[in-house]
C-alpha cells in the first residue's frame, strides 16, 4: 500500500460497540486529502463531532483493517476500498 492517494470514496465499516456508538454499520465517503494513515483517520473520526467523538474517544483501543488485512496506525490508507473498525478482541 504505497499509494497515498485518498481521493476515491471508501467504505467505512463499524463493528460491535463502535457500530452502536457511531449509530451506523457502514458509510461510504471521500476522506480529506490530509488523511493519509490509519492514525490520521482515527484522529479525523474523533473530530467529526457527535456521535463519532464518543466512538473514537480512545483510538488506542480500536483495531483497524484495510481491505480485510489488519494494520497498525502507521499504515498508509492508499487506495483502500474498505476500512473496518473493531474493538479489541478478547476471548477465553
Amino acid at each position: 500500500m504505497t499509494d497515498t492517494k485518498t481521493n476515491a470514496e471508501v467504505t467505512l465499516r463499524y463493528f460491535a460497540w463502535l457500530r452502536e456508538r457511531a449509530g451506523r454499520g457502514e458509510e461510504r465517503l471521500k476522506l480529506p486529502p490530509d488523511v493519509l494513515t490509519v492514525g490520521d483517520l482515527l484522529r479525523w473520526q474523533a473530530g467529526r463531532g457527535h456521535p463519532f467523538d464518543q466512538a473514537f474517544a480512545k483510538p488506542e483501543a480500536i483495531r483497524v483493517a484495510i481491505d480485510h488485512a489488519h494494520v497498525k496506525p502507521t499504515a498508509a490508507i492508499g487506495a483502500a476500498r474498505e476500512i473496518a473498525f473493531f474493538p479489541p478482541v478478547t476471548g477465553g
